[in-house]
């Protein structure tokens, strides 16, 4: 879940600020306090963007070790290369890319 400190470390990165209780203390003398509205228009955007891979995150879990692969190399293994590779694309398959 994101939250207003991610949204705050986006848009203004490197700024001072406290969170208390859900109340924001500008302490930045350099970077100008964002608004209630900036804060709220980048957790969605950030959430957004989030939601967006979870297909990635989705196959990450889900690919087998690339030290199966790697030992097929080694010891010059087509059938296990070949086999890593089909179940690679089993799970791209599983979890496609969104457009």
């Amino acid at each position: 879940m994101i939250t207003k400190s991610n949204a705050l470390q986006s848009l203004r990165p490197g700024a001072g600020w406290v969170i208390s209780d859900d109340e924001l203390e500008w302490l930045d003398t350099e970077q100008t306090q964002p608004t209630d509205a900036e804060i709220q228009a980048e957790m969605a955007r950030l959430q957004a963007e989030y939601d967006s891979q979870q297909y990635a995150r989705d196959r990450a879990a889900e690919y087998p070790s690339v030290n199966d692969y790697l030992d097929g190399i080694v010891k010059g293994d087509q059938a296990q290369i070949d086999a890593y590779i089909d179940a690679c694309q089993a799970v791209k398959a599983k979890y496609p890319k969104p457009e």
